[in-house]
């Protein structure tokens, strides 16, 4: 074989594979990353090989933003027994009593009680709706320091009587927690479930029947 017919099939093998090698050549300049900033632009190479420069300026300025979004401290303020559950400078309680309830507002003051806009003489007649009204002022020995507002609706006097004393009950425990052993041992923070037990169909009441007749 001369050498001629050697290196014949090696002519046509440099023809085909110089088209392949320019297609991924253009490739790989199409994909190479812009050349980045030299050390006057302030920026650098990152682990891909890409800018860091306008990275390190986005970062800056969301620090920046977030840092005027930040909310300023509030001055710190020194609360004293259920401050925080003050509402405009009364301390709330709700009581109820079969179908009354009665919604309580205290605060500090000179022993003013009012019922509906009424003294408490006027509105209970009977000395044993007022005792009711006036035990948990009585055994905290609050009656003289304590505000009392009081709306309430439904019911009977009595059941408005003991609803108005589990409100102010709650609305002491609520201004100050050290009188809530006080009023537990009392019984006056208890909710007192009683009520009318419904009628029942087929009979003339709760457990009332009907004479049974034989014929």
């Amino acid at each position: 074989m001369s050498e001629n017919d050697t290196n014949q099939p090696t002519t046509p093998d440099e023809n085909k594979t110089t088209p392949e090698t320019t297609a991924e050549e253009t490739a790989a300049a199409a994909a190479t990353p812009a050349p980045a900033p030299t050390d006057d632009d302030g920026g650098g190479l990152g682990p891909d090989g890409g800018a860091l420069g306008s990275a390190t300026i986005d970062m800056g300025s969301t620090t920046a933003t977030a840092s005027a979004d930040e909310p300023r401290e509030k001055p710190q303020v020194e609360y004293i027994w259920g401050d925080a559950a003050r509402k405009n400078g009364w301390w709330w309680g709700t009581g109820r009593r079969k179908t009354a309830v009665a919604r309580v507002r205290i605060r500090p003051g000179n022993g003013e009680l009012k019922i509906n806009k009424r003294d408490l003489e006027v509105y209970f007649s009977e000395d044993r709706d007022r005792n009711d009204v006036l035990a948990p002022l009585q055994a905290t020995n609050t009656q003289s320091r304590m505000d009392v507002h009081v709306n309430v609706n439904g019911g009977g006097y009595m059941g408005q009587a003991q609803a108005i004393r589990l409100g102010i009950a709650r609305a002491l425990k609520v201004y100050d927690c050290s009188l809530e052993q006080t009023l537990r041992d009392n019984n006056f923070l208890t909710r007192d479930a009683r009520a009318v037990e419904r009628k029942k169909p087929g009979q003339p009441g709760a457990r009332k029947r009907f004479q049974f007749s034989k014929r």
